[in-house]
């Protein structure tokens, strides 16, 4: 037996007896590989076999120790060497810390294995699902629930804005700001500035067009603010968690949100301010679209002091910017809610 290696030839005087009231008689016990022989100190015949991990103590704790074969057996031997009766505690130690578990203590490791598998489909499988819903979205998939998001907003802030001539210039600003397939919708309401949607819609309120402060600079720099927040956090991603796990996962197998996963979801979503990414993620967009960002930052906060740092980094403040909008195109842009 490995554990007992380091007393290996441990021999050590005691006391036997045959059966209790028997004559006690004088052995030597010897530590074999997983034994404990007994033998007759006068006549040197072995008396007993025992073996180690049956063996087990009467008086556990007190002097001298006193050992049995087993619970039914009538044989029992006293020692008193200290390192013998270490090495028999060994012994137990060793069968101890190696015994399988209990029926019991087993079925209560099942029920905590369950328990867990059971928290992590809780709490981990659904926000897993939805990321994953996400980051596997094709461009169309994308763009279909956007436009079902602007389907609900306008239940409540009404149809979108539309001139041939408003429409041409929104179409040309999408263009210029985000991309030949990006697409900018007004909404004829506050929204107090723009918001990203799943798919390439950006939405912006009248407000944001008309007034004597209203500027195409501003208006580009709340559409640019709305697509850094996007590339911070997916709006496809904060549509599925409104949707919920059930209709995402029938997006996932279908191919499209079950019809009334998203009622409601404009009204919430107009009813936060738009988020704002930090400071640098917002200055890279105006860089790359060519547009100061000190106006965006004044129409935020006319004193300057909430917005200083993109007043500071403007990349254009010692430069002159890209024209956003021909003056006939703004005109037209301005005009676009008018019946």
């Amino acid at each position: 037996m490995t554990a007992l290696n380091q007393y290996q030839r441990l021999e050590a005087a005691g006391t036997w007896r045959e059966k209790p009231g028997a004559s006690p008689r004088e052995i030597i016990a010897s530590l074999g590989d997983a034994t404990l022989v007994l033998t007759d100190l006068r006549t040197e015949v072995p008396v007993s076999h025992w073996s180690l991990p049956a063996v087990m103590r009467l008086n556990p704790g007190q002097s001298p120790a006193r050992y049995a074969p087993g619970p039914n057996d009538a044989e029992m031997v006293e020692l008193d060497d200290p390192l013998m009766i270490a090495a028999i505690e060994k012994v137990h130690h060793v069968i101890e810390a190696n015994r399988p578990p209990s029926a019991w203590l087993r079925g209560w490791m099942v029920l905590l294995a369950l328990g867990a598998m059971v928290v992590g489909a809780v709490f981990w499988v659904p926000p897993a699902l939805l990321r994953h819903a996400a980051d596997i979205a094709p461009p169309a998939q994308r763009a279909e629930i956007g436009r079902a998001i602007l389907s609900d907003i306008e239940k409540s802030a009404g149809g979108t804005c539309s001139r041939p001539s408003g429409d041409m210039a929104r179409h040309r600003l999408a263009a210029r700001l985000i991309g030949p397939d990006a697409d900018i919708a007004v909404l004829p309401t506050a929204l107090k500035g723009a918001r990203r949607l799943p798919g390439p819609l950006t939405i912006i309120g009248q407000d944001l067009i008309t007034g004597e402060s209203a500027a195409p600079e501003i208006v580009a720099g709340h559409v640019l603010a709305a697509q850094a927040a996007a590339s911070s956090e997916d709006p496809l991603l904060a549509a599925l968690r409104y949707a919920g796990t059930r209709a995402t996962f029938e997006l996932l197998t279908k191919g499209t949100l079950p019809e009334s996963a998203l009622a409601g979801y404009g009204e919430r979503l107009l009813s936060n301010p738009p988020p704002r990414a930090e400071d640098e993620t917002v200055l890279g967009f105006f860089a790359r679209a060519s547009v100061s960002s000190e106006p965006y930052a004044r129409s935020l906060d006319p004193t300057g002091e909430a917005v200083l740092g993109l007043i500071e980094a403007d990349p254009f403040r010692t430069a002159q910017p890209k024209q956003v909008l021909s003056g006939r195109d703004w005109v037209a842009l301005q005009e676009i809610c008018d019946q």
